[in-house]
């Protein structure tokens, strides 16, 4: 887990951020409320899918993932002032980095999910952006997750997760700039290479759910 994120941020990032942002393959809900609601519910059901291996299911949320998030708003905003003097090609290839480095995070710690209920709460529109409240909900805890989206052409995307007031974005960008500052943009593109190149070691063998 990036540091800054505890141990109980990390497990509520996975039991809610991956939840929120798989599986919108249906007609695309009218509202940000909606759209979150939707995507939990139909998460929910790829993992309690009994006919379904694992790396079956990790393939689908990859691909959702990259499908129904924003990186490259994310990816201008956790860069700051390091996108504007970036390349072309190290744009790129972050934000290609990035992108992956997110989805194979989620898709490890996705398996931690149990069956927390999710509240929702208030919801907010600015224009073409807006937060939608949740709230995860155990026998002892309720734990209050901010979504923040963003409408491109009529749909709504996610760009960032604010978490018992830990947002991701923020936390990313101040990792992120600290390596940029000692090794610069080279370095954190590396960084990010090898965190994709120790995950891919680590889960070359998937195996099936049990």
């Amino acid at each position: 887990m990036i540091s800054g994120l505890t141990h109980k941020h990390g497990r509520f990032l996975v039991g809610m951020v991956a939840l929120w942002w798989v599986a919108v393959q249906a007609a695309t809900p009218s509202t940000p409320t909606a759209r979150v609601q939707d995507t939990i519910d139909k998460i929910i059901t790829i993992l309690h899918g009994k006919n379904i291996n694992r790396e079956e299911e990790w393939e689908r949320i990859g691909t959702i993932i990259d499908d129904r998030f924003d990186f490259q708003s994310m990816s201008q905003s956790i860069l700051a002032t390091n996108w504007q003097t970036a390349s072309k090609a190290e744009k790129r290839r972050f934000v290609e980095y990035f992108s992956q480095y997110l989805e194979d995070t989620y898709r490890t710690k996705i398996q931690a999910y149990t069956n927390q209920r999710v509240d929702y709460g208030k919801e907010t529109i600015h224009g073409t952006r807006a937060t939608v409240e949740t709230f995860i909900v155990t026998d002892k805890t309720r734990v209050p997750v901010i979504y923040k989206l963003k409408n491109n052409d009529s749909e709504w995307f996610a760009y960032d997760v604010v978490i018992e007031g830990v947002s991701l974005v923020n936390n990313y960008r101040n990792t992120f700039d600290a390596i940029v500052k000692s090794e610069g943009m080279d370095g954190l593109l590396r960084d990010l290479e090898g965190r994709i190149s120790k995950y891919q070691a680590t889960h070359a063998d998937v195996r099936p759910k049990p």
